[in-house]
């Protein structure tokens, strides 16, 4: 297939596509009249490669996910470089609620101090005439 036929059925554009062929993550075979030609595989391959940027991954993560299909496993977190992609995710995530859950105790605290420290305002809005 060719590259708009790939882009149509992996939900992407062409222009990611050969952003992704100048990173090494996808390699178009050539023509002979130059087109590039694509197969089932590098559907699968693009789709794996966009569901991990969805799940926030970035791109250089996707790398060993590419690596494992390119192996010729049917799963591209089959192989242990993937894992520890997926394990260092994980922990990056982690961080990342632990540091939004002590922003939330702040915030809590400081409405519960300011509820019973302060008399309520009287400002009122104003009605537009």
């Amino acid at each position: 297939m060719r590259i708009g036929e790939l882009a149509e059925r992996a939900g992407t554009t062409t222009r990611t596509l050969r952003y992704y062929e100048s990173r090494g993550l996808l390699t178009a075979r050539r023509t002979g009249n130059g087109y590039r030609a694509y197969g089932e595989e590098d559907v699968h391959l693009v789709r794996q490669i966009r569901l991990l940027q969805d799940f926030g991954f970035e791109l250089e993560d996707t790398r060993p996910f590419v690596e494992c299909l390119r192996a010729g496993h049917p799963a591209g977190d089959s192989c242990a470089a993937s894992l520890d992609v997926y394990r260092r995710k994980l922990s990056e995530l982690d961080d990342c609620l632990a540091r939004l859950g002590a922003v939330r105790d702040q915030v809590a605290a400081q409405l519960a101090r300011a509820e019973e420290a302060n008399p309520r305002c009287e400002l009122t809005e104003e009605t537009p005439s």
